[in-house]
């Protein structure tokens, strides 16, 4: 009796949300009652599946899964790097899983590859195809330590010329929908189209390329993968399971072969609630049924090579059924809007985007010349400087700027970030929604034009008026709606930052005594000096302003007034540095500050720093309880206990979650032999006693 292979491949990812000219998140009041869209999905989705609870029938807590260990998945470059920063727990068991998979899985890892800011492939020109796939691959090796095996294609939007450039980069397979498989055959057998129930989605196929290169697909259980998104089958994890050993057995029957299903990974827990759960116990369900394996993409591959051949039908998606016009007309597909709303908008918005970037291109080209060796090639290496320190872009520089001093090397710089943003703004999400005016499209908005305003400083000359005159023909939807070039302009003045922005930032901070803030790519370091009264204080000082991605500096004055209740004035003052340029100022109050200063000036009450010291108190007790020995373990467990028991008798808001999955760390594998001590601090973190 053969071995049935079953995986489940959860595809996850968010669109890029930063302020392109902070390159962070900032607050989206949609997102309530979370600041983000990233944290609350997060919350939501991502971190409870690297720590699923299964429960008994009590609700108390059993065991804590890492659901990620046990799939195949994907992630965004662009989400991990944002929760390398912002989510640090969450990401480090997403790189733990992949390792512990290669474990269970016999050195196939379970993460894929994916192109880097989520592009439809097959809309893309040569150049931003390799470079996709260059720098999701680059991003994978840093993150994970280890080359991809597989690459998936966002809304596996698929072409020959999209395989072609992940074969060129080394990628064995990828994962496509059944209904883009246009004709398979046997072997030494004759092809034959597919029907509208797909191939035999039992085995891996083989797709030869006009190169004579050959990819790897796997065409996923459409029915099953519907059903797990829209159907309810993960309403429950013992259903789920079900589901898939049946169809393993039918498979058993016939000689074993793959399960497998593909949705997006936000299906299990953001889209279902407590849908990390449901999948927790299907993975336990599974795994423990005879004559069926877990497995993921790259261990079924290497045990059974694919025999049988397919030619894909190109210029497809998962997500449209009218190809790939999802992304570039008004093709009837959506997420809704009112009877009268369209979709018409696609099309202005992707031809003026489209001519922008080969405007950019061109700026690209003239200006790189004498200042970068071979310019695309260098945009290809420039996601080292994007993942990289200060030290790995001097490196860059050292082996690509051909051009002399620190002027040409700054220049190099803004051209790479201009062509970088040149790339995001063909970000997939900004066409897939039902109007103009929704923050996805805003966002790819908003990195033309920062894209607009490198071009502007490295003196491109005039590329905006074709654009924005493209872009008015771009109607969105609703009685306020606006054109695009409307849209563009609105949202770019809101968004803009610049280097008084951040001096006014710091000058705040000073005058108010609230901690500075670190940027992910400004800095600012000066010296001030102060003065007070019982009725205000004021601040003055010199200001230097670095932005870290062009390495150009800013040297500014500023002074700041703050008075009781909530007066606050600064201004900001640039001096003349030269012939040609004149002194500016600017005066701005505390609602033009970012929105986390103007949080953190806010909130500071009494309440909030008793819970950050007990909460503290009990991190140290857990830290404690880790090292301790033996005679010491008594003790530390008492004030590990007393101290959750002060916390609850003062209905203090602990963080349980994280609470909770220290205490499965500390006792994994023990849950069913812990002492009187232990027991008791479980009970009170939630676990079955």
């Amino acid at each position: 009796m053969s071995e049935t292979h079953v995986c489940i491949h959860a595809h996850f990812y968010q669109p890029p949300r930063e302020n392109p000219w902070l390159e962070e998140v900032e607050p989206e009041p949609s997102a309530a009652p979370y600041r983000d869209w990233n944290e609350r999905i997060t919350a939501e989705c991502y971190a409870p599946n690297g720590a699923a609870r299964v429960t008994d029938s009590n609700g108390r807590i059993r065991a804590i899964r890492n659901n990620y260990a046990s799939i195949s998945f994907n992630f965004g470059p662009t989400l991990l790097g944002w929760m390398e920063l912002n989510a640090p727990a969450t990401y480090g068991a997403i790189l733990e899983a992949d390792a512990e998979s290669m474990e269970r899985f016999e050195g196939h890892g379970s993460a894929l590859a994916q192109p880097y800011n989520h592009m439809i492939m097959p809309l893309a020109n040569a150049r931003d195809r390799r470079t996709q796939v260059a720098w999701g691959i680059a991003d994978f090796r840093q993150r994970f330590g280890r080359d991809p095996e597989g690459m998936w294609l966002p809304e596996t939007a698929v072409d020959l010329d999209t395989l072609e450039a992940l074969a060129e980069g080394g990628i064995r397979f990828t994962v496509l929908a059944p209904h883009q498989a246009a004709r398979v055959r046997s072997p030494g057998g004759e092809w034959h189209d597919v029907g509208p129930e797909g191939p035999d989605t039992a085995v891996s196929y083989r797709q030869v390329l006009p190169s004579g290169r050959v990819m790897s697909l796997f065409f996923y259980d459409g029915p099953t993968s519907r059903a797990v998104a829209f159907e309810k089958l993960l309403d429950d994890g013992e259903t789920l399971a079900a589901r898939l050993m049946g169809i393993a057995r039918s498979r058993d029957e016939a000689g074993g072969g793959l399960v497998h299903i593909a949705t997006d990974g936000e299906t299990y827990g953001h889209h279902h609630g407590h849908g990390d759960m449901a999948l927790a116990v299907a993975l336990g369900r599974i795994e423990r049924e005879p004559g069926v394996r877990l497995s993921n993409y790259a261990l079924y591959l290497a045990a059974h090579p694919p025999e049988h051949e397919v030619q894909i039908l190109e210029a497809t998606a998962w997500s449209c059924a009218h190809g790939v016009e999802r992304w570039r007309s008004d093709c009837g597909c959506s997420t809704g809007g009112e009877a009268d709303w369209n979709q018409a908008w696609r099309v202005p918005l992707r031809d003026s985007l489209d001519g922008l970037s080969s405007e950019l291109a061109r700026v690209f080209e003239e200006k790189a010349e004498g200042v970068l060796a071979d310019p695309w090639k260098a945009r290809d290496a420039y996601i080292e400087v994007v993942l990289g320190s200060d030290a790995e872009r001097t490196a860059f520089l050292d082996a690509w700027c051909i051009g002399d001093g620190d002027q040409a090397r700054a220049l190099a710089l803004r051209l790479l970030e201009m062509q970088r943003c040149a790339m995001l703004m063909f970000t997939s999400c900004g066409w897939f929604f039902n109007d103009l005016a929704g923050i996805e499209t805003r966002q790819i908005l908003l990195y033309a034009a920062r894209a607009l305003d490198l071009a502007d400083s490295v003196e491109a000359g005039d590329v905006r008026d074709d654009f924005m005159e493209r872009l008015s023909e771009a109607e969105g939807n609703g009685p306020e709606a606006r054109n695009g070039r409307e849209l563009f302009l609105d949202e770019s003045r809101a968004a803009r930052v610049s280097a008084p922005d951040i001096a006014a930032d710091w000058v705040a901070r000073q005058v108010l005594a609230v901690p500075g803030r670190e940027y992910v790519v400004w800095s600012a370091e000066g010296r001030w000096a102060a003065a007070s009264t019982p009725e205000a204080r004021s601040v003055a000082g010199e200001i230097r302003v670095t932005d870290r991605r062009t390495a150009s500096n800013s040297d500014l004055k500023g002074r700041a007034l703050a008075r009781a209740p909530d007066l606050l004035r600064i201004e900001i003052r640039s001096e003349s540095n030269g012939p040609g340029e004149t002194a500016r100022s600017w005066t701005m109050e505390r609602a033009d500050l970012h929105p986390d200063t103007r949080s953190e000036i806010e909130e500071a009450d009494e309440k909030r720093g008793e819970r950050d010291a007990a909460i503290g108190a009990i991190w140290a007790a857990i830290e404690t309880l880790a090292g301790a020995g033996v005679e010491g373990r008594e003790d530390s467990l008492g004030e590990l206990d007393a101290l959750l028991a002060r916390a609850e008798l003062d209905e203090l808001e602990l963080p349980l979650w994280a609470l909770q999955n220290a205490w499965w760390r500390l006792t994994r594998g023990r849950e069913g032999s812990l002492d009187e001590g232990e027991a008791s601090v479980a009970v009170r973190l939630g676990f079955a006693p």
